[in-house]
């Protein structure tokens, strides 16, 4: 069983591989890892939603065209 930073390692090395050493900084600078206690917060939303309506807007979401990986990281 390979540990944590192997793993990380071997993403970083695939990441290199794939898309070279600026294109792989350029990839991980888009993500970040957030602040605040999401488990806590999303009770402030969710707890407002009824199962019907979090059904509605799941069909709601097929029928959008959501292409949100369709923009180009600069």
């Amino acid at each position: 069983m390979k540990t944590q930073n192997e793993i990380i390692k071997q993403g970083y090395d695939a990441l290199i591989n794939s898309l070279g050493i600026a294109d792989t900084i350029r990839f991980i600078q888009y993500f970040s890892p957030g602040k605040g206690d999401y488990t806590k917060e999303r009770h402030q939303w969710l707890d407002k939603k009824t199962l019907a309506s979090v059904l509605v807007e799941m069909k709601q979401l097929q029928s959008d065209d959501t292409n949100q990986y369709d923009e180009v990281i600069e």
